[in-house]
């Protein structure tokens, strides 16, 4: 068994054989929640729906990831002596009213999903077709929303602020923490260590391939066949199966950790994947469990003396802090997060997002890694694809469907508090300011600018970097929401002085010329 660490987990008790785990496609982990406590030869349900799949077009190896990991998962169960209830379809609701047909005395027993309002709904459906529903807490994170919830009711701390809630984490999971509860090394954070770009020899840690079989590559073909998709079929390099994430992990630990630390905010144009963990599809599909991940990386810190303290902490922060704050930020602020906008924003998303078709080598340069793999890591999204679309001025709301529908690991929970918040900040929640940037910080954490046909120097003219012209347009725009911000103060007293020389006027020419450019295709 395995379950969340701060906080504690009900036993669900399974052992009326009538009440039956139903595993949905993202809870693929044999030892979690009510499975984990089915004895062997037990009955499990899983439903194979498809209309999901119709309703935009989603990356071919999202589809491929999703489908071929819920069929190894079936069969490895099958082999274990389970009898799963294996339902193909086009709805969940059609499944169900096949399942309870045959079985109409059984309960299910279904982990709550992280999405908004799923498990309502999903008890709707169970009851529309006469059968008997349990939604119990998800066991594949490493906190309960009990334990949240009664630590941000007591704590003097803000507690939608990630620094609290990481340390909060710490504490009560023993993680990287001294025998006295102090963090290992004397800080909690080490994220200034984090922000270094490679030197031009350095060459990235190799990558595990899994060897994928006959089932995964019919998926595949299936899949293209099927759906109306986006992005490549090919490479496809993602694990399907807990023992592929499981060799993922083993080869992170001990070959990508060590390199991870320093370079993590890097961005290079020919290293898509520089020496990230590539961890997230496989955690949010349940193939691995955050745990599993976490403790692996502390034991490889403790043990290999070349795996520095910020390459270790570093994957720590994403994971029990980060992701973990993601999951209780948006059930706290849904459903109103979805479409919050406090900036105002009403510029549709450019085609280029789907394209890959500009000239600025950055934002093209990560659309083409989006589409060759559904992934580009934190960076390459928060601050090109978020920055671009902010100093755009994208609706939220549509940069969040785009990064659904897109990235190999994403889902609305996941989504929605990274791009409508921290990419875009749009609701207020726990940023503080908005994360966006000139061409300079691009410059500094990439080798984009090196072979763009714009010029990173330049604000305005022919040939200047549209994020210049843009960012300085941006704070201008938003003046009145902003400039009271005592985080962009600086910021503002460069607005008033672009003012007072009329540079801002000039930058108001060129952010209207891209605006041509981009309607005519050429930006």
């Amino acid at each position: 068994m395995v379950g969340p660490v701060v906080g504690t987990t009900p036993d669900h008790d399974m052992t009326d054989e009538q009440r039956v785990p139903w595993v949905l496609g993202t809870q693929l982990h044999p030892g979690a929640g009510p499975l984990g406590e089915t004895p062997a030869g037990g009955r499990v349900l899983m439903i194979e729906a498809h209309a999901f799949a119709r309703r935009r077009p989603y990356h071919h190896q999202k589809l491929t990831l999703v489908f071929a990991a819920m069929r190894q998962f079936r069969d490895e169960l099958r082999e274990q002596g389970y009898d799963v209830e294996y339902i193909a379809t086009e709805t969940f609701r059609d499944g169900l009213a096949r399942y309870f047909e045959r079985y109409p005395g059984d309960t299910l027993v279904m982990m709550r999903s992280p999405s908004y309002r799923s498990g309502p709904r999903m008890a709707e459906l169970v009851a529309d077709v006469g059968g008997d529903l349990a939604v119990v807490e998800n066991g594949l994170f490493a906190s309960t929303r009990r334990a949240f919830d009664e630590w941000a009711n007591r704590t003097d701390l803000q507690p939608f602020t990630h620094e609290n809630f990481y340390r909060w984490m710490r504490r009560e999971s023993g993680v990287l923490l001294t025998d006295e509860g102090t963090p290992v090394g004397g800080e909690w954070n080490l994220d200034d260590e984090n922000q270094e770009f490679p030197p031009a020899d350095w060459e990235p840690p190799d990558r595990y391939v899994p060897d994928h079989d006959d089932l995964t590559a019919d998926v595949s073909d299936w899949v293209g066949a099927e759906f109306d998709t986006w992005g490549q079929q090919e490479p496809f390099e993602w694990p399907v199966t807990r023992s592929q994430a499981q060799s993922m992990l083993d080869h992170f630990c001990t070959t990508r950790l060590p390199e991870f630390g320093p370079y993590q905010d890097a961005m290079r144009s020919e290293e898509w994947a520089m020496a990230h963990a590539l961890l997230s599809p496989s955690i949010n599909l349940g193939l691995l469990h955050p745990w599993e991940a976490i403790t692996a990386i502390e034991e490889t810190f403790e043990s290999d003396p070349d795996v520095p303290l910020n390459s270790a902490e570093g994957v720590v922060r994403q994971l029990l802090g980060w992701r973990e704050f993601m999951r209780h930020v948006y059930r706290h602020s849904m459903p109103e997060l979805a479409t919050a906008n406090q900036l105002g924003a009403t510029q549709d998303l450019p085609d280029f997002y789907w394209s890959g078709d500009t000239e600025m080598a950055c934002v093209s340069g990560c659309v083409d890694d989006v589409r060759a793999r559904g992934y580009a890591h934190h960076i390459q999204r928060l601050m090109v694809l978020a920055n671009f679309a902010t100093l755009w001025g994208v609706e939220p709301e549509q940069l969040n469907e785009w990064f659904h529908a897109t990235y190999v690991d994403a889902y609305h929970w996941v989504t929605t508090p990274n791009v409508i918040e921290m990419g875009q900040y749009g609701h207020g929640v726990f940023a503080t300011k908005p994360y966006v940037s000139s061409a300079n910080y691009i410059d500094r954490m990439s080798d984009y600018c090196g072979d763009c046909k714009y010029y990173k120097t330049k604000t305005t003219g022919e040939g200047a970097c549209p994020f210049n012209a843009l960012y300085w347009d941006f704070l201008a725009r938003n003046e009145d929401q902003l400039r009271s911000n005592h985080r962009m103060g600086l910021m503002y007293s460069h607005v008033d002085n672009k003012r007072e020389s009329g540079d801002l006027e000039a930058i108001r020419e060129r952010v209207a010329d891209l605006r041509e450019l981009a309607a005519d295709g050429e930006l």
